[in-house]
C-alpha cells in the first residue's frame, strides 16, 4: 500500500484506505494535524512502537527465493530519472554500500519468514524492463486498466517481460503526465496481484506514480509542500528530482510489502485481509530515530543541504522505515542506537 506524504513537522502516521480489493496507500490531508486521529494505538513511545499492534503471519507465501523486479516504464521518462530508480533497486542487495545503507534497511524486511522458517531473500535484483512511450492504454488509468498494461508487457510480440509468478515482482511506474484513479487524493502507490482473467497469470505487482506535475505536495513530501501550507519550506531532494526522489520511498514501501505479503495472505496486522495493515503502513512518515507522532525522526544532510537517511551504491535516498515484528517498533539503518 502506499501513502501520501507525511508532513515533516505536521503529520503523523498515515493510514490506509481501500476502495477496491486493491491495497492502496494514502495521505490524510483532511485530518487535523497533530490530532489523535493520526496516531495508531495509544503508545507514547517513539518510532511508532505500540503494544496494540499485532503483526501476524497468516500462512500465505512470502518471497524467500531470489527476488527479481521487472519494471514497466509507462509514459515518457528521462534517462536520469530511470537511473535514480534503477540504482535504488540495485542498492537493496548492495551490502558494500556506505552505512547507513539501503541494504541495511532491507535487513528488517528479511526478518520475516514463512511457515517453514525460511526468511525473505537478501537478493533483490533489477530484471527485464519494458517501455510504453506512446501511452497505449491512455493517460488516465484505473486499477483494472493497470492490469491491462501489465498484460501488454508480458505478452508483447517483441521482448515480453518474463513470467515469474514465484519470485518475480512487476513494478509499473507512470510518468508525471499520467493520472491513475485515486492518485493524489487517496494514494501515491499500491500493490496487489494480477487476475488470471485479465493477465493470464497471478503476478504480484505494484504501481507508483510520478507526482511532480499533479500533486508533489502530496506524494513527494517533504521535497515539496502542499499549497495550503505556504509557510512550510520543502527540503532539498538528494538526487535533484523532486518527483522521482518522492517516488523512492513509495517504491520501497511497496516492494517491502510485496516481499512479505505478495498475495495479501501472509504478513499483516488486523483481521481484514481485504484491508490489511502491512509492515510499511505502520511506519509511514518515520525516517529516523525519535520519529512518530508529528516528527519524521533524525535524518541526515549532505554537504549541499539535501536530506537523506540512507546510502545506495552511489546515490543517497530518503526512505521510510518498516515495522520490525520482533521488537514491535519501526526500525531503519540510520537508527542512532545501531
Amino acid at each position: 500500500m502506499h501513502r501520501a506524504p507525511v508532513l515533516l513537522s505536521l503529520i503523523a502516521v498515515a493510514t490506509l484506505l481501500i476502495v477496491t480489493p486493491v491495497i492502496g496507500y494514502r495521505p490524510l490531508p483532511h485530518l487535523k494535524h497533530n490530532s489523535s486521529d493520526l496516531m495508531f494505538g495509544g503508545s507514547k513511545k517513539f518510532e511508532g512502537s505500540s503494544e496494540f499492534v499485532h503483526m501476524r503471519y497468516h500462512m500465505g507465501p512470502v518471497l524467500t527465493g531470489s527476488i527479481t523486479i521487472h519494471t514497466i516504464w509507462y509514459g515518457r521518462w528521462q534517462k536520469s530519472q530511470k537511473k535514480i530508480i534503477r540504482e535504488f533497486i540495485n542498492s537493496i542487495s548492495a551490502v558494500n554500500a556506505k552505512h547507513p545503507s539501503v541494504a541495511g534497511w532491507w535487513k528488517t524486511v528479511q526478518l520475516y519468514a514463512d511457515q517453514t522458517g525460511a526468511n525473505i531473500s537478501r537478493m533483490v535484483r533489477l530484471g527485464e524492463e519494458k517501455n510504453d512511450r506512446f501511452y497505449l492504454h491512455g493517460k488516465s488509468l484505473t486499477r483494472l486498466s493497470i492490469q491491462s498494461v501489465i498484460k501488454s508487457a508480458v505478452t508483447a510480440s517483441t521482448k515480453p517481460l518474463p513470467i515469474n509468478p514465484k519470485n518475480g515482482l512487476y513494478l509499473l511506474l507512470t510518468s508525471d503526465d499520467v493520472y491513475v484513479r485515486d492518485f493524489c487524493g487517496q494514494v501515491c502507490g499500491f500493490h496487489y496481484f494480477t487476475f488470471p482473467s485479465i493477465v493470464g497469470y497471478t503476478l504480484p505487482y505494484a504501481w507508483v506514480g510520478n507526482s511532480a506535475k499533479l500533486c508533489p505536495g502530496t506524494c513527494a513530501y517533504p521535497f515539496a509542500v502542499p499549497e495550503y501550507m505556504p509557510g512550510l519550506k520543502p527540503l532539498k531532494s538528494p538526487n535533484g528530482d523532486v518527483g522521482v526522489d518522492g517516488m523512492i520511498s513509495v517504491i520501497g514501501h511497496e516492494v517491502a510489502e510485496l516481499a512479505t505479503n505478495p498475495l495479501v495472505n501472509a504478513w499483516y496486522a488486523g483481521q481484514d485481509p481485504v484491508a490489511p495493515v502491512e509492515i510499511a503502513d505502520l511506519c509511514e512518515g518515520i525516517y529516523g530515530t525519535g520519529g512518530g507522532g508529528s516528527y519524521m525522526g533524525q535524518v541526515l544532510n549532505d554537504k549541499d543541504g539535501a536530506t537523506y537517511n540512507m546510502n545506495g551504491i552511489k546515490r543517497r535516498y530518503l526512505v521510510q522505515w518498516v515495522w520490525n515484528h520482533i521488537v514491535s517498533y519501526c526500525t531503519g539503518p540510520n537508527a542512532l542506537d545501531q
